[in-house]
């Protein structure tokens, strides 16, 4: 674990264990689906009003971003957005995403079918996440696209208008580079198509037909034809992958009792539900009013394969803590992407796992994970990794005896600004800012 610098000590949260967590809670909007609905809504004729917006900086600079096209966004509540589209103009300024991977990387498709020059940037972390697997099919739509290392990493700039539909396979399982094509295919001439190797989530195909455009999903196929988008309403139910923090605080420690209320039941948003059942946990989810509970239970291991990877890319770090105290041992494989997420996130969760005591062996694609793990308190780097230190968190308040530091705390703020307020709520932890 490398040492912890001076802004990391200023972001820590210190948190003390363990503690049951018990009780109900809803968790912000789901965060893919708000920075689908803030794009396409600028992108819409007419008026959008968009509610349950998730809170976190990632899709306020998305936000932020529209509104560089000359787009009219109106805040009328916390998590309630009015925004009047359609796309005016190429954007004014830089358009900044922070430390959003699917904010760039979604605009990038928006950018490509914009008449102009789109300059899109972000934090010291989004600037070393690869571009190219959007960049590429980008290209061959007919958009030019330059960045730094070759393309390769932001900033990146983009020249948009005049784009041909193509049909790409992407080599990556990726609903990020599947969105930025369909988005950009809307303004193209012809169709555009996306072979996936895996089935990935399908928030925007459909979003999509929300806002009126013609998809069409065959299999592994996903086509879109150019169209005009129509205003909508939409309503962001819960995040599922937030969700998932709290059904492994659950299973922790003793007596755990959660239930979550109002997720997004949408297309491969609760794999880790069937992980989790794998794993002999007692745990249901309710498609229908999309109700997540979770009760305390004895785990055993699980083999995690590439099949499985798409569903669960987001979840990864919190499985691999249930691994850590379940039965046995559990593989993770095929998971090669995670080392170009908001860290190297093979590296970051191995390094958590050690610190509280856990026995994992990391490979290039996965890990090797020894359960039946007794947890210690730990100081743990989150790298400015959000889902690093959430894991890190439930672990320290539910599983680890003692008192526990999360250095880049500030980084929770991009999805879930209110997580150390719901945690010591729900396990009546001591979690506060280090002094």
């Amino acid at each position: 674990m490398r040492p912890v610098s001076d802004l990391d000590s200023a972001s820590a949260l210190r948190v003390t264990g363990p503690h049951p967590a018990r009780g109900a809670l809803t968790v912000p909007g789901d965060k893919s689906v708000s920075h689908r609905a803030v794009l396409m809504a600028a992108m819409a004729h007419g008026s959008s009003v968009i509610t349950g917006l998730s809170l976190g900086e990632d899709v306020q600079h998305t936000l932020r971003a529209v509104a560089q096209f000359g787009v009219v966004t109106t805040q009328e509540a916390p998590d309630r957005v009015r925004i009047e589209g359609p796309i005016r103009h190429e954007p004014d300024d830089v358009l900044d995403h922070g430390n959003a991977g699917t904010g760039i990387r979604l605009t990038a498709g928006v950018c490509a079918g914009i008449a102009g020059v789109s300059v899109l940037t972000g934090d010291v972390f989004l600037r070393r996440r690869p571009m190219d697997r959007v960049a590429a099919p980008l290209r061959l739509m007919g958009a030019t696209v330059d960045g730094r290392s070759d393309g390769h990493l932001a900033p990146l700039v983009i020249r948009g208008g005049a784009l041909t539909g193509i049909t790409y396979a992407p080599k990556v399982a990726s609903a990020q580079v599947k969105s930025a094509l369909l988005l950009a295919g809307l303004t193209a001439q012809g169709t555009t198509t996306v072979e996936e190797i895996h089935p990935t989530r399908r928030h925007t195909e459909e979003m999509l037909v929300e806002f009126g455009a013609q998809v069409l999903v065959e299999g592994l196929r996903v086509t879109v034809a150019p169209g005009v988008l129509t205003g909508t309403a939409v309503c962001v139910p819960g995040d599922p992958s937030q969700a998932a923090f709290w059904a492994v605080a659950a299973l922790l420690c003793d007596e755990g009792d959660i239930t979550v209320h109002g997720l997004y039941p949408g297309y491969g948003r609760s794999d880790f539900v069937g992980v989790l059942e794998r794993m002999g946990a007692d745990i249901a989810f309710d498609q229908t009013t999309g109700t997540l509970t979770v009760r305390a239970s004895r785990l055993r291991a699980v083999e995690l394969t590439a099949e499985d990877i798409p569903g669960i890319v987001d979840e990864i770090p919190v499985l691999a803590m249930a691994a850590a105290v379940a039965e046995g041992v559990t593989v993770i494989s095929g998971a090669g992407d995670l080392r170009a997420k908001e860290s190297d996130r093979i590296a970051s969760t191995a390094a958590m796992l050690r610190a509280f005591g856990v026995r994992v062996t990391e490979t290039q694609d996965g890990m090797v994970i020894e359960g039946g793990a007794t947890l210690r308190e730990a100081r743990v780097d989150s790298h400015g990794d959000h889902r690093i230190a959430m894991t890190a968190a439930v672990t320290a308040a539910c599983a680890a005896d003692g008192e526990s530091v999360i250095d880049g705390w500030d980084s929770v703020a991009t999805s879930y600004p209110r997580f150390a307020d719901d945690l010591m709520r729900l396990t009546q932890t001591r979690a506060c800012p280090l002094a």
